[in-house]
């Protein structure tokens, strides 16, 4: 295990641990739990989220300021949900859904039930490649993607959600709708 690898992972038991120990359960025993609860934490901001935003506001960008070019709320949820799937896949050595290609969805997604369907299965995914995870293949490398970790991809599909949820937590506020996990 590399330096990195080590200092995430004991920071990720720790902060589950004291989760857990704050909930009266008991930490997770291994990599493939710890992973596998923040894959559950990420999906709990998200998906509420993505569902707040009415349909008729999914093709809402911002326009004041400096937002040329700028994603919609349909797709920033879109990228995110392809995002999940393609580091998923990737850990698993599996392809992603067909039409799943450069962190973009299938371009037959485009109702908000289509966008929420993929996202749900984005998570579906990366709940797959937690429960594939052990101590044993985490550090096996992924050629394919700059040889970085199985656990390295899990890690970036998180971090990559909680991005895509700062943005949309905005574009949910200048919608006047109070994100769900703000109520």
């Amino acid at each position: 295990m590399n330096k990195t690898s080590g200092i995430v992972i004991t920071l990720l038991l720790g902060s589950i641990s004291l989760h857990a120990q704050a909930a009266g359960e008991g930490p997770p025993h291994n990599v493939s739990q710890v992973v596998d609860f923040w894959v559950t934490e990420t999906a709990h901001l998200l998906v509420p989220a993505a569902d707040a935003m009415p349909e008729g506001k999914y093709s809402f960008a911002p326009t004041n300021g400096s937002f040329a070019g700028i994603r919609t709320f349909a797709e920033q949820v879109k990228h995110l949900a392809a995002a999940n799937y393609q580091l998923a896949a990737a850990t698993m050595g599996e392809e992603p859904p067909p039409g799943t290609v450069n962190e973009s969805a299938p371009e037959g997604i485009k109702t908000k039930k289509q966008i929420m369907d993929y996202l749900k299965g984005s998570f579906v995914c990366l709940h797959r490649a937690a429960a594939a995870l052990d101590e044993k293949n985490m550090n096996d490398a992924i050629v394919s993607k700059g040889n970085r970790t199985r656990l390295q991809m899990l890690i970036d599909a998180l971090v990559h959600s909680s991005n895509h949820y700062g943005q949309m937590v905005e574009y949910l506020r200048m919608s006047n709708i109070v994100p769900p996990a703000s109520r």
